[in-house]
C-alpha cells in the first residue's frame, strides 16, 4: 500500500483542514554556470514557493471563523502549516512557513449539481525557513543564516 491522497492531512496554523486538493510547487532559479558556452558548475538562484487549497464549504468556512477573529481576510497572520501523510511503512511530512492565503474562486458553481462546492485558496510561502520535507530543510543554512533568527 502507498500515501495517496486519502492518507493526507493538512493543519494551516492550529487549523485541521481536510482539503478537496492540496498543490506546493518550489521554484529553484539555480542554474548552470558556463564559460565559453560549456558547462562549469552552477550558480545559486532565487527561490519561491506557492500553492492552492481547494476546500470544501464546511473547511472553508473553518478559515472563515479564522479570517474573522482577526478583523478581516486580509488580516490573518501569515499561518505555518504541515502536511502529513502516513501508512505503512511510507510517511510523508511537508513543513511549510509563513503561509500567507488569498481567495482566488470564492465561487464556482454549476447548477447542474453533481457535485461539492470547492473553494480555491492560493498561498505563498514568505518565511526564510521555507519549506522542510520529512525534517530536512530545502535551504541550505547558509542561504539563511542572516535571516532566520
Amino acid at each position: 500500500m502507498r500515501i495517496s491522497g486519502k492518507n493526507m492531512r493538512f493543519n494551516l496554523g492550529d487549523i485541521r483542514l481536510s482539503a478537496q486538493k492540496f498543490t506546493l510547487s518550489i521554484t529553484d532559479n539555480s542554474a548552470v554556470s558556463k564559460t565559453n558556452g560549456v558547462p562549469d558548475g552552477y550558480v545559486d538562484g532565487d527561490v519561491e514557493a506557492s500553492g492552492e487549497m481547494e476546500l470544501t464549504t464546511s473547511q472553508f468556512n473553518l478559515l472563515n471563523k479564522a479570517a474573522a477573529n482577526a478583523g478581516a481576510w486580509r488580516a490573518l497572520p501569515a499561518f505555518d502549516a504541515m502536511g502529513y501523510g502516513k501508512i505503512d511503512k511510507d510517511e510523508l511530512k511537508v513543513e511549510m512557513f509563513g503561509v500567507r492565503i488569498k481567495i482566488s474562486d470564492l465561487l464556482d458553481v454549476d447548477s447542474n449539481g453533481g457535485s461539492a462546492l470547492v473553494h480555491k485558496i492560493p498561498f505563498d510561502i514568505t518565511s526564510p525557513d521555507f519549506i522542510k520535507i520529512n525534517g530536512t530543510s530545502y535551504l541550505r543554512d547558509d542561504e539563511t543564516e542572516d535571516l532566520v533568527s
